[in-house]
């Protein structure tokens, strides 16, 4: 049995399976799998969902699971300025677009580095340093400067590089303890419970 987790981008693929793994898979009896697929966006999301669901493999999927930015979507109605209102507007207009009852909409909240900023121990020391107060509640590095143009930032006035997203983004997640930026990422934290409780179901 497995998760299908369709993202957004080709560091989101490679990092996505590992870490939701590392938190999974000690509270279950059984370990799943995590499938990573970069759809490049929200379009292709909804027919990549339909499409899997719709397949003979369908009996082995668990569910399948669209992970996007809040940052950087451009679907709202343009009333929407909180972010609850943008991602409970976002959750409902997309599982509405796939219809289908094994499909789960989440969002990172601002962006997929938002999680690195949970656990800013395994960022470099002049960076982690650097940090602005805000960055201690990573979900709510906001639409003004999301986290991955705040570490680009950080990492061009301390280290004098960019920061690399296929690189930098992978190599920081591949360090990460979920454990650990879940409690500091409610959203996430949400995601993550309820993917569990699919997991279990699907052991019965």
């Amino acid at each position: 049995m497995k998760f299908v987790m369709l993202v957004e981008g080709a560091t989101e693929k490679r990092a996505i399976a590992g870490f939701l793994k590392r938190w999974l898979d000690p509270l279950l009896r059984q370990r799943v799998g995590v499938q990573a697929i970069n759809c490049q966006g929200n379009t292709r999301l909804i027919r990549k969902a339909q499409d899997f669901l719709e397949s003979p493999e369908s009996r082995e999927i668990i569910a399948v699971i669209g992970l996007l930015d809040l940052y950087g979507l451009d679907i709202y109605r343009s009333h929407l300025t909180s972010v609850k209102e943008r991602h409970d507007w976002a959750v409902s207009h997309l599982e509405s677009q796939v219809d289908r009852a094994k499909f789960r909409m989440y969002f990172a909240v601002h962006e997929f580095e938002a999680w690195i900023l949970g656990e800013p121990e395994k960022l470099p020391r002049t960076v982690r340093d650097a940090l602005p107060g805000t960055a201690k509640f990573p979900e709510k590095v906001d639409f003004d400067q999301p986290p991955a143009k705040l570490l680009n930032r950080l990492y061009l006035e301390r280290l004098r590089q960019r920061y690399r997203k296929p690189i930098d983004g992978k190599l920081l997640f591949e360090k990460l303890d979920p454990k650990v930026v879940v409690e500091k990422c409610p959203y996430l934290k949400t995601m993550l419970s309820d993917m569990l409780s699919l997991a279990k179901d699907a052991e019965m």
